[in-house]
């Protein structure tokens, strides 16, 4: 499985950036980060129906998760950025949702290389 993220850039505060990530198969997918220093984190996670979803507390409200299979193409909206948000920002993939959405990055099997979000403040 191949994963491609996309549409990371530098974006004002209070901006917003859509990102996406492009992946074949039947897998749940999620959204990671990594800011500098700071350790890989949890964002969001949605089955492969696109029912479910899941978000780290933080990211509620602000960042929604959604899915268009006929393109294979799992999105990540991002509103009201904030310069906290700043961080390199992961698709992965894992076969199992009771498991994905726990958010633990152990339960992904697949993970892309990842795209650059920089708010300014």
């Amino acid at each position: 499985v191949q994963l491609q993220a996309s549409g990371g850039g530098l974006v004002q505060a209070g901006g917003s950036l859509r990102l996406s990530c492009t992946a074949s198969g039947r897998y749940s997918m999620g959204w990671f980060r990594r800011a500098p220093g700071k350790e890989r984190e949890f964002v969001a996670a949605i089955n492969w129906s696109g029912g479910s979803t899941d978000y780290a507390d933080s990211m509620k409200g602000r960042f929604t998760i959604s899915r268009d299979n006929a393109k294979n193409t799992v999105y990540l909206q991002m509103n009201s950025l904030k310069p906290e948000d700043t961080a390199v920002y992961y698709c992965a993939a894992g076969s199992s949702w009771a498991e994905v959405r726990s958010g633990s990055p152990i339960n992904y099997n697949y993970w892309g290389p990842g795209t650059q979000v920089t708010v300014s403040s």
